[in-house]
């Protein structure tokens, strides 16, 4: 009997083994890109001087979204987009339940597309927008007051698709963890995730030269988008001589 029960605790070992799917970067830039969002809606609601930082969130935001578009070509295996980023048959397979991969489905794959679409906007219309009163983006310098007061009034707009795009993926989240039983937070916490499938395989790539590419990437965005190619301001006049 004692070994009837081992062998069936190791066949469900066997059925279900971890197998990693996140790798720390994506982690880390989802988490972070959590924290920042958050950070940028509140401090837009508070206004005054928390729109200074308001304005850094926003440049932050869009370092990390150029850093996830290049991890999406260097990355490793489920970070890439061609793994991903899927045709309606395989949208339809999925609905019908024929669907079974690692990483992001079919659908899921619509609405990270989407929110990484909407907020890559919402960071590039804040660069030139203002508020009227003390606060303009980085690269207002670079374009007309009507054009800037344009691309505020959709920067506005903007924000309520994103907290729709936000609340349909907390929603999903809840909709797999209670009536699928599949908790999607924990392997974007431990990169690990459970599958019986035998031909499942880790992901891999994405290694330190990748890494260091699409850091600098993000980093080369992070300065241009704070003025780094922006003239410098004219010095002082002189005070007059008496």
């Amino acid at each position: 009997m004692m070994e009837n029960s081992a062998l069936h605790n190791k066949q469900a070992e066997d059925m279900n083994r971890s197998i990693a799917v996140w790798d720390l970067p994506t982690r880390i830039f989802h988490w972070s890109l959590v924290l920042l969002v958050t950070g940028s809606f509140v401090s837009g609601k508070i206004g005054g001087n928390a729109m200074l930082w308001h304005g850094t969130f926003g440049v932050a935001i869009l370092g990390l979204l150029s850093f996830r578009l290049v991890w999406g070509v260097v990355g490793s295996t489920y970070a890439r987009f061609t793994t991903f980023v899927r045709g309606p048959g395989a949208i339809l397979a999925y609905l019908r339940g024929d669907w079974h991969g690692l990483g992001h489905n079919p659908l899921g794959a619509l609405s990270v597309c989407a929110l990484l679409g909407v907020l890559l906007f919402q960071a590039c219309s804040g660069l030139v927008s203002n508020d009227d009163i003390a606060f303009n983006g980085p690269l207002y310098p670079l374009v007309s007051k009507d054009d800037s007061d344009w691309a505020t009034g959709w920067h506005r707009r903007a924000e309520l698709v994103i907290i729709g795009l936000v609340v349909l993926h907390l929603a999903a989240i809840a909709y797999y963890a209670r009536v699928r039983k599949q908790n999607l937070v924990r392997p974007m916490i431990t990169g690990l995730t459970e599958s019986a499938d035998s031909n499942a395989r880790p992901a891999s790539g994405g290694g330190p030269v990748a890494f260091v590419v699409a850091v600098a990437v993000a980093l080369a965005v992070v300065w241009a988008a704070s003025g780094g190619l922006l003239s410098p301001p004219p010095p002082p006049a002189p005070p007059p001589a008496w």
